[in-house]
């Protein structure tokens, strides 16, 4: 069995920051509020533009049938990163003021996943992928104890040695 199967990069990676950016939702985006708790819709906003992404580019993968959207998945990707961007800008109502709780590691995993889902439909977009080729193996032919020297025709000469050992009395001449 052979043949070339293309593994779509782009898709893969928008896969990657989409997972991303909804696990950062579940983890504290400002000291101990996640980003569940502070926010009233921009969570269910990203949360869908993720879940598009992923799903404009699932077509790639053979997943769904119908054509990949690459263009669609970057539009999505780019407003996401907009949203987490202005967020990290401009704190939420829910923590604003002075002296507000600081940011924490979940705004800037989203500010992550949301850069890879750009990264992954502009790979997407310029259809990039890395090429595998499946193919069966051959059985391996058995081989000698003898070191590649031998197979050459070549004496083999031990480490240490510069001369070939002296053949044994009534052996085998070598060439």
């Amino acid at each position: 069995m052979s043949g070339e199967y293309k593994i779509p990069v782009g898709p893969l990676v928008a896969l990657a920051g989409a997972v991303l950016l909804i696990v950062s939702l579940f983890l504290d985006w400002y000291e101990a509020l996640t980003g569940w708790t502070v926010f009233e819709i921009v969570d269910l906003v990203l949360v869908g533009l993720a879940l598009s992404t992923v799903l404009s580019l699932a077509g790639a993968f053979g997943i769904v049938s119908g054509v990949a959207n690459p263009v669609a998945a970057l539009i999505g990707a780019v407003v996401a990163l907009v949203i987490v961007v202005t967020q990290v800008i401009n704190d939420p109502p829910a923590v604003a003021g002075g002296g507000g709780p600081d940011k924490d590691v979940g705004i800037w995993l989203a500010l992550a996943g949301a850069g890879l889902m750009v990264v992954g439909g502009l790979l997407a977009t310029t259809h990039i992928s890395l090429a595998v080729e499946a193919r069966r193996r051959e059985a391996e032919e058995t081989r000698s104890a003898e070191p590649k020297d031998a197979e050459r025709g070549e004496p083999t000469v031990p480490l240490g040695r510069t001369e070939p050992p002296e053949r044994p009395p009534g052996g085998p001449e070598r060439p």
